[in-house]
């Protein structure tokens, strides 16, 4: 098959076309111009490609192939390396200062970035140790090796076929709120796990969590007007879509019955909350408090965006319904998820609104990008339709399940000196609770060093943290891993002790 080749080059015809021709294609490759892996044309192609004959373009590619920019695969062709024999490095992060003020200045803020890449570990000072495996406590992490992809994979395919047979009616783009057989069996599943009533109509089908709350944003936020409160310590990248939007931010401190409804500023408009598993101290909402939500909002003419991002992975006592009841459905917008019930790779979320919202969120939405991909979505509601997801989410409970009690064992037996766990009913991770004298930075910076990534609750914050702990995910960990991960934050914590004993002795022997 012969190559798309639409590299513009000069002509050649001149003494100076083979040293010509070399040059251009030498410096299209090394900036990208030629991708890498690329099939060059063929030499019978050369007057075509490159006006000069089949001996010169031969010598040409001998060229290159000497100098590391081109390979030779007998009986297919002359092809660009896979990789450049000098690679440019590459800046990951660029200067701050080099910042170019073209760029919407709340994009550069530190604030903004630490907030949307709170997933980022720092780099780790002195020497690591890459040998190890790495072990990853972040907390809403998914393993995709234990999803049933097969299962997924022929549910698709049979969509598909159904796709290609029978094209979907509603052909236009504008006004798309997802597609309905979706819609259908998200508020089916919803009713069952979360106890949530709503009909096909009530659903926008999202691009994850993350872009429903960028939608919610645009369309509830005046900028400049707008006061949208936060939980503090909370998730980040929520608050950055209402700041984005231009909405003032308020945080509200989180207890153990949850947010703190006495401390909401009477103007607020909008108010952000996890109520069954807060992420990331994970606090159930106590009922009282829920009460106490709902007449706030209903006495300011206030909204709620509820996140019930894991809400399905319950373990203790009876199911908690969601904020999303009968009597709340006219001001509680409801945000969920398949990244956490099934994979992340899949960006597919949704928003149970309230009717009047619905027109312009789904008009947000159409701004943004029309709609998902159609075949996701129907592989989606297929795999919820035929029961899989239930069956997943009851095997992946007992799966979580055992690596918490793993988890909250460790600590009672062993931590306890240095840690106070927050038992969580949901979710997948555990947050624990330094007590005083623990210098949780430098214990983590330290375990990083030894690849093992556990999340400290400081990037949770906004401002200055008001706790100091650690987030333990288990999503991603088996029982081995978290053994001799917390083993080693064990030992972690006790060299940290030493090192804190040490430096109180100096500090109290060094002469006045």
């Amino acid at each position: 098959m012969n190559p798309l080749f639409e590299l513009r080059l000069e002509r050649g015809g001149t003494r100076n076309s083979t040293r010509g021709i070399y040059e251009q294609l030498k410096a299209a490759i090394i900036d990208g111009r030629l991708a890498l892996g690329a099939r060059l044309p063929g030499t019978r192609q050369s007057s075509e490609f490159f006006g000069v004959s089949r001996n010169t373009a031969t010598d040409i590619y001998e060229r290159l192939i000497n100098d590391g920019y081109a390979v030779s695969r007998p009986g297919s062709g002359t092809y660009v390396v896979d990789a450049l024999p000098m690679a440019p490095p590459f800046d990951a992060e660029p200067d701050a200062a080099n910042d170019d003020p073209r760029l919407n200045g709340f994009w550069l803020s530190e604030e903004t970035r630490a907030a949307i890449g709170f997933w980022r570990d720092e780099p780790v000072a002195g020497k690591r140790d890459d040998k190890s495996a790495t072990i990853d406590f972040r907390p809403a992490m998914i393993d995709a090796r234990l999803f049933p992809m097969d299962v997924f994979r022929q549910i698709s395919v049979k969509q598909l076929r159904k796709l290609e047979n029978q094209p979907p009616s509603f052909k236009s783009a504008q006004g798309h709120q997802g597609n309905y057989r979706l819609r259908e069996a998200i508020v089916r599943h919803i009713a069952l796990t979360r106890a949530v009533s709503a009909r096909p109509q009530d659903a926008l089908v999202t691009a994850g969590a993350q872009q429903a709350f960028d939608i919610l944003a645009r369309t509830l936020v005046t900028p400049g007007k707008t006061v949208v409160a936060i939980e503090d310590p909370g998730y980040p990248p929520m608050r950055v879509a209402f700041a984005a939007a231009g909405a003032t931010i308020v945080p509200i401190e989180v207890d153990a019955e949850g947010l703190l409804v006495d401390r909401l500023p009477a103007d607020t408009n909008i108010i952000c909350v996890c109520p069954s598993h807060q992420f990331p101290i994970g606090v159930t909402m106590s009922p009282r408090r829920r009460a106490d939500l709902a007449a706030f909002a209903r006495a300011h003419d206030a909204v709620i965006v509820e996140d019930d991002y894991d809400g399905e992975f319950r373990y203790e006592g009876s199911p908690i319904e969601a904020l999303r009841t009968t009597d709340a459905a006219d001001f509680v917008f409801y945000v969920g998820t398949f990244s956490k019930s099934m994979l992340p790779s899949l960006r597919l979320g949704f928003i149970i609104a309230p009717p009047w919202a619905m027109r312009t969120l789904v008009a947000t939405k159409n701004c943004l990008d029309w709609h998902c991909p159609i075949p996701t979505q129907l592989g989606v509601a297929g795999f919820i339709g035929d029961g899989y997801l239930a069956r997943h989410v009851r095997k992946m409970r007992g799966i979580y399940d055992r690596r918490r009690r793993l988890i909250m064992s460790f600590m009672a037996e062993r931590l306890g000196e240095w840690l106070d766990p927050v038992p969580p009913l949901y979710g997948m991770h555990i947050s624990a609770l330094a007590r005083d004298g623990v210098d949780i930075e430098a214990v983590t910076a330290s375990l990083l060093a030894s690849n093992v990534k556990i999340h400290t609750l400081d990037r949770y914050h906004l401002g200055s943290p008001k706790r100091r702990g650690i987030v333990l995910g288990y999503g991603v960990v088996d029982l081995p891993e978290i053994e001799h991960g917390l083993s080693l934050l064990h030992q972690a914590l006790r060299r940290q002790r030493q090192v804190a004993h040490i430096s109180a002795n100096e500090s109290h022997n060094r002469p006045a």
